[in-house]
């Protein structure tokens, strides 16, 4: 079973070869039940970062600590137990005949006896509101039912560490809201790669900004006060923030930024933000 320190990362270096660095230095911690993003620009290496993390590639240097357990010394990438990632491309993940088939891909080879298998497909299935696809062609399903499948095989496997590699990417609106108030639901650890900070913000308690290496972490409020940091990434504020940021740039706005559409409309329910409005107003 993972600890309450789900994951220790330090000093960690990736290179695909002697003239790729991918990632240098990365170091930071998770805790038990904690949701973090980490955000950076196509390119920066949040995807490798997680396929380390997952097991699936070897660190050139660094410690990878799961519950305690060094998984990134080890000599193979392999499986590490307790964690499960879903990739960017659904496409990558399902390799199955069927819906219910790929679902019990992973605890099949976990070896499980088969009653445990199918209770595991069915509650993973109900999760995720693909029941009715259960004996349906993964290929002929459309991108986000593909997601949707390619989550319910990583919930099968049981994950305490859930990593997800750009979920929303590739989404439409209606996929894209249906998919974050899913995750919402979720108990397990989170760790979100993406440069859909609106998303992050949405899902995720904190963040990491790496751009091969680790450029800052922290809370949204915290990094948000470095805009400097986010340019220098390749990312931007989104609306809400952008929005009370110039506010506050041109001295109609004093206090904490608003991250979210619901923390806005709250300033402005308030009697005291409607009267400085009006006082604008006035002015003008």
């Amino acid at each position: 079973m993972i600890t309450e320190h789900h994951m220790m990362v330090k000093d960690l270096d990736f290179q695909y070869d002697k003239d790729n660095h991918a990632l240098q230095g990365i170091s930071f911690q998770v805790r038990k039940g904690e949701r973090i993003a980490i955000l950076g620009p196509n390119g920066a290496g949040k995807s490798t970062l997680l396929h380390i993390l997952a097991g699936l590639r070897i660190p050139t240097r660094g410690r990878v600590e799961v519950g305690g357990v060094d998984v990134g010394g080890r000599r193979k990438a392999g499986y590490v137990p307790g964690v499960g990632i879903l990739f960017q491309d659904p496409d990558d993940q399902l390799i199955m005949p069927t819906v219910e088939e790929d679902v019990a891909f992973g605890p099949l080879n976990l070896g499980l006896e088969r009653e445990t298998v199918n209770d595991r497909v069915a509650e993973a299935l109900r999760i995720t509101g693909m029941e009715e696809f259960r004996n349906r062609i993964p290929f002929h399903l459309s991108f986000g039912e593909k997601k949707r499948v390619a989550m319910a095989g990583v919930l099968a496997m049981k994950p305490e560490i859930l990593l997800l590699d750009e979920p929303t990417a590739n989404l439409d609106p209606a996929g894209r809201r249906k998919l974050i108030d899913f995750l919402k639901t979720l108990k397990c650890t989170i760790i979100l790669a993406t440069h859909d900070i609106t998303s992050a913000i949405e899902l995720t308690d904190r963040a990491l900004i790496i751009k091969g290496s680790l450029l800052a972490q922290g809370n949204f409020h915290e990094l948000f006060r470095s805009p400097g940091i986010l340019k220098s990434a390749g990312l931007e504020l989104p609306d809400i923030p952008l929005l009370f940021t110039s506010l506050a740039e041109l001295g109609l706005w004093k206090g904490t930024i608003p991250l979210r559409r619901s923390e806005a409309l709250e300033v402005f329910k308030n009697n005291e933000t409607r009267k400085e409005i009006q006082n604008i107003k006035k002015d003008e």
